[in-house]
C-alpha cells in the first residue's frame, strides 16, 4: 500500500555514528520522524522507555512475534529487536516522514514488505576508527567490543544492496549528505505523487 509519507530506514555496524546523524536529522528536520523499536536488552545511560526504545522481557517480545506485530525482527549481539508495522503505517498514513534505525538484518526484511522504502547504510571511514569509536564510547567490555568488530565486517559486506551509502568521516558531512537524501526523495516523481495525490489529480497527472 502506498502513503504519503517516505519511510527512510538507515543501518549501520555498531560505532559508525548511526544514531548521532539520525538524532541530528530530526533535529533539523521536523516532518522526519523516528520509529520506536523494541528490544530485549537493557537500557543504556539515560535511555528511557519509549524514547530510545521499548525495553521488554524476552517473553514479551515473543508474544509479539506471535501475534505478527512485527514487520522486521532480528537477533543482534544477543539480544532481540524488532519494529512495530502499525505504528510505521499509522505516521506514514498521516502524510510524516518516517525513520528507522535498525540493522542491516531487518533493514533487507523491511524491503520486502515495504517496496518504496529507502535503505541508507552508514560506513565508518575505517576499521581502525571504527574500533576507536567504540572503545571511546566507553559502553563496552573488550570482549563486547570484539565481538561487534567481528559482526560489523558481516554487517558491511551487505552494503551493496542498500540504495545509499554515507561515510560518517566527518559528521557535518555525513549529516548533509543524510539530508540530501531525505530531501532528493521527497522530490521524486513516484513520493510527489503520493504527497500531492490532489495537485497531481488537478492537473490531470495519473
Amino acid at each position: 500500500m502506498d502513503y504519503p509519507g517516505n519511510l527512510f530506514v538507515v543501518a549501520a555496524p555498531s560505532g559508525a555514528g548511526k544514531s548521532s546523524l539520525v538524532k541530528a536529522l530530526l533535529e533539523l528536520d521536523s516532518h522526519v520522524q523516528p520509529s520506536v523499536s523494541h528490544t530485549t536488552r537493557p537500557p543504556r545511560g539515560q535511555e528511557k522507555h519509549g524514547r530510545e526504545y521499548f525495553f521488554v522481557s524476552p517473553g514479551e517480545f515473543d508474544a509479539m512475534v506471535a501475534a505478527n506485530a512485527f514487520v522486521e525482527w532480528a537477533h543482534v549481539h544477543s539480544q532481540r529487536y524488532g519494529t512495530s508495522k502499525k505504528a510505521i503505517e499509522e505516521r506514514m498514513a498521516q502524510g510524516a516522514d518516517v525513520i528507522l534505525e535498525i540493522d542491516f538484518q531487518g533493514a533487507l526484511q523491511i524491503k520486502h514488505i515495504f517496496s518504496n522504502a529507502i535503505c541508507i547504510f552508514i560506513l565508518p571511514p575505517s576499521w581502525e576508527e571504527l574500533r576507536s569509536r567504540l572503545e571511546r564510547r566507553g559502553e563496552d567490555a573488550p570482549d563486547i567490543i570484539e565481538l561487534r568488530m567481528k559482526n560489523a565486517q558481516l554487517e558491511v559486506a551487505q552494503v551493496e544492496k542498500f540504495d545509499f551509502v554515507i561515510i560518517n568521516e566527518l559528521f557535518d558531512r555525513a549529516l548533509f549528505d543524510l539530508k540530501a537524501i531525505v530531501h532528493s526523495q521527497r522530490l521524486k516523481f513516484s513520493a510527489q505523487r503520493r504527497a500531492r495525490a490532489e495537485t497531481f489529480k488537478a492537473l490531470h497527472i495519473p
